[in-house]
This record gives C-alpha cells, structure tokens and sequence, in this order.
C-alpha cells in the first residue's frame, strides 16, 4: 500500500484476530494480516461487506480486543487494554433516557480519569464546555431537553458531542449515520466536517455509505469478506475543504463508482448495483 513518512498515529503490523483458541488452532481468523498507517490528524473511513470485519476492527482499534497475531502501536503506545485516548459513537445513539442532553454529554468526564477525580469540584467548567459543544453542533436550546424530546438526529448530534467532550486524540465512529434519512445524515456529515476541520483529532469511520466515506475521510480502505483483511487503499484527492455541492460532480461520482467496482468483485458480482449505497 505504499509506505509514507511517519510518525504514524495508528500503526498495526501484521495483525491477526481469531476469537479464541480453538479458532485460532483451526486456523479461522475474523480479520487477518492488516497493516494500517495512518498519520497525525488523519481521516480514514472503511468499508465493505456486511460481515467483514469492520466491526472486529473497531475493537481492535479501542484496545476492546487484543490481535491473536501482530501488534497495534496507538500514539507511540502498544495498545494493552481498552484506549483513553479515544471517543467513540455508534449507529445508536444510546443516550441515557433519565439524563438532560448536556447530563448525556457529561458522562465520560464522570467516569474517565483524570476528569472523574476532579468532576465534582469542575463541574461547572465541564458543563460549560459540554454547552459550548452542544451549542457547535446546533442544539443550541436543547441542552436541558431529555433524549425522548430528540430528533433521531439530535440524538446523534449529542452522542459526537459525549464522545469528544474528553477531547479526545482519536474519535471511532461505528456506522454513526447508518439509520438517519438522507437529509439529516448529509448534515452531520457538515458537521463532523467542521469539528475534526477545527480540532484535527484522528478518526476511524466504519460505513455502509461510499458517498460519506469519499466526502468525509481522507483515505478510504475497502475490506474484503471474511477473514477481513484490506484488499484496496484510496486517497482521496478532492481538495478541502468540501461542501455538499462537490457531491454532484463528475470527480465525486467517479471515486464512489471505483470502490463500488472493488466491492462488487470482492462480492462476486462486479459492479453489482446496490452492493452498497
């Protein structure tokens, strides 16, 4: 795939996972022989088939899973155990029903050293910046609202919000958008866009979604279906930064249509229309 100067960021070698000893006796590996790279402040976006891996991937990235083979390098640190350094959203959004959205927002500093030390002396300063945040990403007069007085969209809107409030170095983002209508996910996008555009944290975007991953990521990697193991790295060379309109032409539509190419083969069925949207 090319080697680029460092330092890297992320940097997994040679890294295999089977799910236990048996499998890994018999030689079934959920994802095998990945080799990632990914410099300071990078955007990467995967995608692939439905059960490929990307989701075993994502555990491996937090520190969830250790590799069965290999070893995974995080900010100059081999990952042990689960990450602190990260935040992380999922296609649900998961809020707490008996919490006010900036109570929601709050929760990592309540529970993650060094803020949970400190919490209740700096509560004030950190409800502060959970409203400042909530204020960025256009809930702005929802902050004291509980999650069932919610959009779908604002529940998400608030769950990017809870997985950056500990500012982290790396935000994962599992398929964050996948259950959202076209109009609402095209927002957040802009959204997400203009956070990561101001803060630079490292993201990791797991989704179905090829126009999202070429009009938001840097470079995007396609996995192939199990064993998950990287078959394709794109850099994406549209210049940034990008607005919805770079989405309707000829140079957008191309890259989508070149890693709609490369999953169609890795599914046995090239260009397969709907093989992913």
């Amino acid at each position: 795939m090319g080697e680029r100067g460092g330092p890297f960021f992320v940097d997994f070698s040679d890294v295999w996972l089977a799910y236990n000893e048996e499998l890994q006796q018999a030689n079934q590996f959920a994802v095998e022989a990945i080799d990632l790279k990914v410099l300071q402040g990078e955007f990467i976006a995967i995608v692939g088939p439905s059960g490929c891996g990307k989701s075993t991937f994502m555990k491996l990235a937090t520190g969830l899973k250790m590799p069965s083979i290999g070893r995974i390098l995080i900010d100059g640190q081999r990952v042990t155990g689960p990450l602190k350094i990260s935040g992380m959203a999922f296609q649900a959004p998961s809020l707490l029903p008996w919490r006010t959205t900036v109570d929601n927002v709050l929760l990592p500093l309540e529970i993650v050293e060094p803020y949970r030390s400190s919490f209740k002396a700096k509560r004030r300063e950190y409800e502060q910046r959970a409203r400042r945040l909530l204020q960025k990403v256009g809930l702005a007069g929802y902050e004291d609202k509980f999650p069932w007085q919610l959009s779908g969209g604002m529940q998400q809107r608030a769950s990017i919000c809870r997985a950056l409030i500990h500012e982290p170095k790396m935000l994962l983002l599992d398929e964050p958008f996948g259950a959202l209508d076209a109009f609402t996910r095209e927002e957040l996008w802009c959204i997400l866009r203009d956070l990561w555009t101001e803060q630079r944290f490292n993201v990791i975007l797991v989704t179905h979604d090829l126009r999202e991953s070429v009009f938001l990521a840097d470079t995007v990697y396609v996995m192939s279906k199990g064993p998950g193991r990287f078959m394709v790295r794109k850099e994406i060379a549209l210049p940034r930064p990008r607005d919805l309109e770079i989405t309707y032409t000829r140079e957008f539509t191309d890259v989508v249509h070149e890693l709609r190419t490369h999953i169609g083969a890795i599914r046995g069925q090239a260009g397969a229309p709907g093989a992913l949207a």
